[in-house]
């Protein structure tokens, strides 16, 4: 029955080659049926219901499959991504575990400092890359402040994937890239772009130090911060492909872009408008682009 599973098997890769998912189920689910002890369909399966974010399957499917093949470190890796959206503590204890993390005793989910690392947010269709907090295997608390067009927040969580797609420098080291599965949690605050005109870089200097002083709220100079990679760079080593994107100002350019997160627009617009009337600089507008989950009930 094996030649026939793996027949079933190919058959249904090349069906999800061609986009073609619910037949290819079908096959996956024929080839288990005539080989019911051989892990790679179970394997397939569990991966494809990854993908379309069919948790409970795919935990069901990944689970087999470790257990007819307990040195599959992927499998076990995607049993604990499917545990962990789902909230499932002990399972995704005992998948990371069987993949060879070493973990700290308890129960519950795992909050710990695993460094930070870079995100790519919604990579389907945007590709945005922030630095995070990775508290766990799979998970990351965004640390930056996310373009409004990615739909994320500061300190939002995220489920993340494990397999590096590009590497980033992190002072001296290189990093990789990890992709967002999905949005696990929002976090509580909004995100406000404010347009600034500043003579010269101590200027929004001063500006950004101002916001930072104020509790709970995180501010960037867009202007500065944001570079837009070709998907090369992107997905690979920007630095080992073109030298330039653009992220090097020559010339400084008075007119900058900041993205501030904040829980409320007054504290945000008082210190804006509180350091225009110092004459450090000149405020333009300020407007939210990103509202707080509680504004959109």
């Amino acid at each position: 029955m094996r030649s026939k599973a793996k027949r079933l098997n190919q058959e249904a890769i090349s069906l999800e080659e061609e986009d073609r998912l619910d037949e290819a189920i079908t096959a996956y689910e024929a080839a288990i049926e005539a080989a019911p002890e051989w892990a790679v369909p179970w394997f397939n399966l569990g991966l494809l219901h990854k993908r379309q974010r069919r948790w409970e399957a795919s935990l069901r499917c990944n689970r087999r499959a470790t257990e007819l093949a307990v040195d599959d470190e992927a499998a076990w890796w995607n049993l604990g991504i499917a545990a962990t959206a789902l909230g499932e503590w002990a399972i995704a204890r005992a998948a990371w575990k069987g993949f060879g993390l070493s973990l700290p005793e308890g129960e519950g989910p795992i909050e710990t400092d695993w460094g930070m690392v870079p995100i790519r947010l919604r990579p389907a269709d945007l590709g945005e890359v922030v630095w995070s907090r990775r508290i766990d295997p799979a998970r990351a608390i965004i640390d930056s402040v996310p373009l409004p067009e990615s739909d994320r927040r500061w300190r939002d969580l995220v489920l993340h994937d494990g397999a590096p797609n590009g590497y980033r420098k992190l002072g001296d080291r290189e990093v990789p890239v990890f992709d967002e599965i999905q949005l696990l949690a929002s976090s509580p605050f909004s995100t406000f772009v404010a347009h600034v005109s500043c003579a010269d870089p101590r200027a929004v200097k001063a500006l950004l130090e101002r916001l930072d002083q104020i509790e709970d709220i995180r501010a960037e100079d867009w202007t500065a911060n944001v570079r837009y990679l070709c998907l090369a760079c992107s997905e690979g080593r920007p630095h080992e492909h073109h030298d330039d994107h653009g992220a090097s100002e020559k010339e400084w350019r008075p007119e900058r872009r900041l993205g501030i997160a904040a829980r409320k627009v007054e504290r945000v617009q008082a210190a804006l408008e509180a350091w225009s009337s110092s004459g450090e600089g000149r405020l333009i507008v300020c407007e939210q682009v990103v509202a707080a989950p509680s504004e959109l009930q």
